[in-house]
């Protein structure tokens, strides 16, 4: 047993299942002496049904997942490069792309026996443009083992509103007539404003990229808590259960005793009344005695007096 196949197996389950499945797990893990990995397997954390139904969908679908993940490559690499056609091309891709995707899985997660709400499908787009913004989110999706849904980094170009189309002589394609210096600083100066705006964006999600982190340290940290106090509450419970243990078998004991204590007592009446009984005889056959004494002591005493008549007579 190892946790990356224990955890394909749970993440696999409708989520109304996972936690006795992985209850099941981590208990074999400790009756194999293995009580770490009876711990890292406690901690799983059962899904949502929006992440359930990602789940599902990388599990379905790999081909559509590994086509999803090059689309998020060729997103993050216009962006960088500042290719504003490129960049209004892909992300009016990206939209149908995820909103197709995730009316699939929502499909998926009925076909598997669970109805998904609205805003779980809502949940399930916003993890796949998650994905496209960030490789980190996208190596994580891939796994197929997402707890909760992802979110995709505030300001990340693609998932907002497209740029203007810029033609080739640098000037938005409404005002390509005309052809004067004026028409050409005023191009110009719109780039320039187009480039700082995806600067702006640019640095808009490094400060969200920065508050993302902060939020998984703060979240990393409650989870190792939650951890902590998992472990204890099971290690309170498995405490619970040898106390109750012992309490039935010294109950169980009780019960013996008490039964042979009664019989006891019953030997011991009944010995009582045996030894009453022999008293009783005893005394009877002492009362026999004495009455038998009785009489050969009054025989014997008739007896000297006859032979002492006779002794008289003969003379």
């Amino acid at each position: 047993m190892d946790l990356d196949a224990v955890a394909d197996e749970l993440y696999g389950l409708s989520p109304s299942d996972f936690t006795s499945a992985r209850e099941v797990r981590a208990k074999a893990a400790r009756s194999e002496g293995d009580r770490d990995l009876a711990g890292r397997i406690h901690r799983l954390r059962r899904p949502t049904l929006s992440a359930w139904a990602s789940n599902l969908l990388v599990r379905d679908q790999p081909e559509e997942t590994r086509r999803l993940l090059g689309l998020g490559g060729a997103l993050r690499q216009a962006t960088e490069e500042l290719d504003g056609d490129q960049l209004r091309e892909l992300s009016a891709q990206q939209r149908k792309v995820t909103s197709a995707l995730a009316r699939q899985a929502a499909d998926l997660a009925r076909q598997a026996g669970q109805s998904i709400s609205e805003e779980a499908q809502r949940e399930v787009q916003e993890t796949l443009q998650a994905v496209l913004a960030d490789p980190d989110a996208g190596r994580e999706w891939a796994e197929g083992r997402l707890a909760k849904p992802l979110s995709a980094p505030v300001g990340f170009p693609a998932l907002s509103s497209p740029p203007a189309r810029v033609s080739s002589a640098g000037r938005p394609a409404s005002r390509r007539k005309g052809t004067t210096a004026s028409s050409a600083a005023e191009s110009a100066t719109e780039a320039s404003a187009r480039t700082a705006d995806l600067e702006a964006a640019r640095a808009r999600r490094r400060a969200q990229q920065e508050r993302l982190e902060q939020a998984r340290q703060q979240a990393a940290g409650a989870d190792r808590e939650l951890t902590e106090r998992e472990e204890g509450l099971t290690a309170a419970q498995d405490e619970q259960r040898r106390v109750e243990e012992l309490a039935r078998h010294a109950e169980e004991r009780v019960t013996e005793l008490t039964r042979a204590l009664e019989e006891a007592e019953g030997d011991r009446n009944r010995a009582r009344d045996a030894v009453q009984e022999a008293l009783d005889r005893a005394g009877g056959a002492e009362r026999s005695v004495k009455e038998a004494r009785r009489h050969a002591r009054d025989a014997a005493a008739q007896v000297r007096r006859l032979e002492g008549q006779l002794r008289r007579k003969g003379r």
